[in-house]
């Protein structure tokens, strides 16, 4: 007889981020634990959550150019995506909310915060019966010496999280949001804001991209790629087939093709 499997046995603990932080800090968290969103809390009281994506959208918009990061607080960029459990639910509650969204908050009896889950949680228990087949998404590529500002310009208007990068119909490496957060937040640090319009303007993508490309082969183990997920904290990874680009596997379609 199988073992029920519950909540509490694959959340993990939360990770939070006050309110009154500053984006900085946020963003350097998510760099160190892998975690994205963070739970964003006020007084021991979860408002929302924070996200790498709307950490870029924030430091790469024009009003916000004459601030300093540092200036930029948290609550700036709070979103509510996320909804919650309690630990003692069966594991399988997660799997369409998970779907939806990018967190599930566990709370206890009392209602006070108890741990998390992400997909990144879920697929280290759980995968896909029929491994990496039906959890290939659709990728898109960019040109090395594409401008940044389109870039960034695409995935919001399109809402792109990632696009591998090429240059002479070779893979050079990939660009997602975290690159452009780090980027924007270095930038802002490094640039006097008289001069950031002119300058980011000639930021290449070839600049800000994670290189070299860490991809997998179509026929891969999908255990193998998730731990080489959560080794390398990274949270999507393309898929190669015969040497041609196939796609990209990533967290939330290894949850999805559950």
């Amino acid at each position: 007889m199988t073992k029920e499997v519950f909540i509490k046995d694959v959340m993990a603990k939360p990770a939070t981020i006050a309110k009154s932080a500053k984006i900085t800090e946020a963003l350097d968290k998510m760099l160190d634990t892998g975690v994205d969103p963070l739970i964003a809390v006020n007084n021991n009281t979860v408002v929302g959550t924070v996200s790498r994506q709307a950490i870029a959208e924030k430091l790469g918009s024009k009003q916000n150019s004459g601030l300093v990061p540092t200036a930029i607080h948290v609550a700036s960029v709070v979103e509510e995506d996320f909804t919650s459990v309690y630990p003692d639910e069966n594991v399988n509650v997660l799997i369409p909310l998970l779907q939806k969204y990018k967190l599930v908050v566990v709370y206890d009896a009392d209602h006070k915060l108890l741990g998390q889950v992400t997909a990144g949680d879920l697929i280290k228990k759980f995968q896909p019966a029929d491994g990496l087949k039906s959890a290939i998404e659709n990728v898109l590529t960019i040109e090395a010496d594409e401008r940044v500002v389109h870039l960034r310009r695409r995935m919001l208007d399109d809402h792109i999280a990632r696009f591998v990068v090429t240059e002479h119909e070779k893979y050079l490496g990939i660009v997602t949001e975290t690159d452009v957060a780090v980027a924007m937040r270095e930038f802002r640090k490094q640039v006097d804001g008289n001069h950031q319009d002119h300058r980011i303007r000639n930021m290449l993508v070839k600049d800000i991209m994670s290189a070299p490309l860490i991809s997998v082969d179509r026929a891969a183990n999908v255990a193998d790629v998730v731990t080489l997920m959560h080794k390398k904290n990274i949270s999507a990874v393309p898929v190669t087939e015969n040497g041609k680009l196939a796609g990209v596997v990533t967290r939330r379609s290894l949850v999805h093709a559950l």
